[in-house]
C-alpha cells in the first residue's frame, strides 16, 4: 500500500487561487491564477497572453509566502515593479497561513 500524505499547506493555498480564478472560460483565456508551491515557500502569480504575442501566454508574478521553521510563522510579500519581494507592511506576519 502506498503511503500518501495530504499537505495542508498547500491545499489552503490550492483553495485560496481557485476562488481567484473567473469561472467564465472566455475570462479565465484572458487572465488567469496559478501558484507554485515547494513545502516553505508558495509564489502567485498571474497568466496572461503576451501583449506582443497573444498566442504566447506570459506569468507575472505577484505575491510570495514563505514559512520559517525557526520563527514558526508564515511571512508575506509583494513584488515590487523592480522584481524584488517586500514584506508586505499592513499584515507581514502571521503564524497561521488562513490569516494571510
Amino acid at each position: 500500500m502506498k503511503n500518501t500524505t495530504i499537505d495542508i499547506n498547500e491545499s489552503t493555498i490550492k483553495k485560496y487561487v481557485e476562488s481567484l480564478r473567473p469561472e467564465n472560460p472566455e475570462i479565465r483565456s484572458q487572465l488567469d491564477y496559478g501558484y507554485s508551491y515547494d513545502g516553505k515557500v508558495a509564489i502567485f502569480y498571474a497568466v496572461q497572453p503576451d501583449w506582443n504575442n497573444p498566442k504566447k501566454l506570459q506569468q507575472s508574478e505577484f505575491a510570495k509566502i514563505r514559512f520559517y521553521k525557526s520563527k514558526q510563522a508564515w511571512n508575506l510579500y509583494w513584488m515590487r515593479a523592480s522584481g524584488k519581494w517586500e514584506l508586505y507592511e499592513p499584515f507581514p506576519k502571521s503564524t497561521y497561513l488562513e490569516k494571510l
